[in-house]
């Protein structure tokens, strides 16, 4: 199915926190993929699905170290874990050292991860810049994501990024934005893509709630599925998977995902790969003061057009 880079330039502004709740709410069957040569956090961040602890030993190195002779989607299965609720993961390098090794690596794991059947994937890049050798793995993506804040910086680094991105790759602009300024910021930097010569196929956002992060890492309990990140990951999930939906489905309109799916939240027609109301860490329970912590969405959070 589709391979989608998810990656930013400098500052990396949560990109790994953002892949993960796209997964968690994400409309077809999926993979997370931690494809950044400096090396990957969901293996510290996110328990297994018995409870315990995923194997950092287990994912992007083992599969390099086997791959050597040719590397077979059925042969990513094998290195690949499941996190609490049911996402698969194929976790990343534990440092960046690791990615000496493995220079020729990208660009078979990159057409293998386009190939993978019955699955999308969510290749989390972090950082570009650093490693050419990734441009392997990101020319056989469907979609590029890159990830930035509204700040002067984060938009100006953005600009440099999207001049120097492979010509014919298709790519996005999603905002990490405060929800006090949702959508006043997506739209400045709307305005500054749009000055930009690179055609980009839409810009939109995701809120920066970093209570709704932690809910994610299990830090507390509370109402994943009711946080803004989760709120505004369902939306983009739905703009991403509509946009790299097959153009020769039966029937379906691109622009658009599929109401219904196994799971589905009600009324979104997108289900939730980490649980929402199990006691414990990602579950139900009080806010750390006794009481629901309160999440109103953002001003003017759903994002249409370009």
């Amino acid at each position: 199915m589709a391979l989608i880079v998810l990656a930013a330039d400098k500052g990396a502004p949560g990109v790994t926190t953002a892949a993960t709740a796209l997964g968690a709410v994400w409309p077809r069957p999926v993979l997370l993929a931690e494809c950044d040569p400096a090396g990957g956090d969901v293996a510290y961040r996110l328990p297994a699905a018995d409870g315990g602890v995923l194997n950092p030993g287990r994912g992007l190195l083992t599969l390099g170290a086997t791959a050597r002779r040719g590397l077979t989607t059925a042969l990513i299965h094998e290195h690949t874990q499941k996190i609490v609720g049911g996402l698969d993961v194929l976790a990343g390098l534990t440092h960046g050292e690791q990615a000496a090794g493995l220079t020729w690596l990208w660009g078979p794991l990159g057409r293998a991860l386009a190939a993978l059947p019955g699955a999308d994937v969510l290749a989390d890049c972090g950082r570009l810049g650093g490693h050419p050798e990734l441009g392997e793995l990101i020319a056989e993506a469907g979609l590029v994501v890159l990830f930035t804040r509204g700040s002067l910086d984060h938009v100006a680094h953005l600009r440099e990024r999207l001049h120097v991105m492979p010509r014919g790759a298709r790519v996005g602009v999603v905002v990490i934005a405060d929800p006090r300024q949702y959508r006043g910021t997506i739209e400045d930097v709307r305005r500054i893509v749009a000055a930009t010569s690179k055609d980009v196929a839409f810009v939109a956002g995701l809120a920066h709630d970093p209570k709704g992060a932690e809910l994610l890492r299990g830090q507390w309990g509370g109402r994943l599925d009711r946080s803004l990140l989760i709120r505004t990951a369902r939306e983009l999930a739905g703009r991403l998977a509509a946009e790299t939906a097959p153009r020769e489905a039966p029937g379906a309109v691109r622009g658009t995902v599929p109401s219904t799916a196994p799971g589905a939240l009600p009324g979104t027609g997108l289900g939730v790969r980490i649980p929402r109301t199990a006691p414990g860490p990602y579950g139900e329970a009080p806010a750390p003061n006794g009481t629901p912590a309160p999440y109103p969405a953002p001003t003017g959070w759903r994002e249409e057009g370009p």
